[in-house]
């Protein structure tokens, strides 16, 4: 798992280590060309000033790439507002589904019990009893088949402390069987804290950044990159939590996110 953290955590480096290598030539003295002929230095001196051109070339693109992606992320923040506010209902309707299902479910079982008198039917309850029994044992979690209805079911065992362990098995699940889904950005999101709070840090941030790396306009983004930096920073590593903060602040200037990330810069 460290192999992917590291793996992931270099895409979210890029803008800090872009101009590393180049620094390092553009820092270097003209007395360092060397002592040869004329036409010698001349060529050292030519190639050294590609190499400057080079690097302007790859920072201006980065910079109007990362103006592009600012632009974007401005034009959806009401877009975005509104579909987290869709989320939340949903998660709030999710519950009383639970309740209504739980006893709707129990009602159907008497009714069933009293409405058949043939020997099957007695027979019926104990066996369905017997598969669920299994189920509890394995701690898999049921799945309807339907996407919206399987990720608040996984959202609703988020609440319940009790059930952390078959939250992400129900989240580990959802994002195998619907790669394709909306809510795949916020499953990782909640996969990564989920192990963040089990004290996986090595495993919440691949999930953090997956999120960061794999779907960077969502609106889980700026708090999954923000996390990222704070596992940093709880592993020791403090040059790269800042950075990590560093670039939060710049990418997705305005959101919770880059406002924590500010208040851990202002603190280091």
């Amino acid at each position: 798992m460290s192999s992917n953290f590291r793996h992931h955590l270099l895409s979210l480096s890029l803008l800090v280590g872009i101009a590393a290598p180049w620094a390092a030539n553009a820092q270097a003295p003209i007395s360092s060309v060397g002592s040869g002929s004329v036409e010698d230095r001349v060529t050292q001196l030519e190639r050294i000033s590609n190499a400057h051109s080079q690097l302007l070339t790859q920072l201006q693109q980065q910079l109007s790439d990362n103006q592009a992606d600012i632009d974007t992320l401005r034009g959806q923040i009401q877009e975005n507002q509104y579909q987290l506010n869709q989320v939340v209902e949903r998660q709030q309707q999710i519950l009383q589904q639970i309740g209504n299902l739980s006893s709707g479910g129990a009602a159907g079982q008497t009714q069933q019990a009293s409405g058949d008198q043939s020997g099957a039917a007695t027979q019926a309850p104990a066996a369905d009893s017997g598969a669920n029994a299994g189920a509890a044992n394995t701690g898999a979690p049921v799945q309807s088949g339907d996407a919206n209805t399987d990720y608040n079911a996984a959202v609703a065992l988020v609440q319940d402390k009790s059930h952390q362990d078959e939250a992400i098995a129900a989240f580990q699940n959802f994002v195998k069987k619907y790669p394709d889904s909306t809510y795949i950005p916020n499953a990782n999101y909640w996969l990564g804290q989920l192990n963040y709070n089990k004290g996986k840090k090595d495993d919440a941030a691949y999930y953090f950044a997956s999120v960061v790396k794999n779907f960077p306009k969502s609106p889980k983004a700026p708090d999954a990159m923000y996390k990222v930096g704070v596992i940093m920073q709880d592993k020791g590593d403090t040059a790269k939590a800042k950075a990590v903060y560093q670039q939060v602040v710049s990418k997705y200037p305005g959101t919770d996110g880059a406002k924590q990330a500010q208040k851990r810069l202002g603190s280091m």
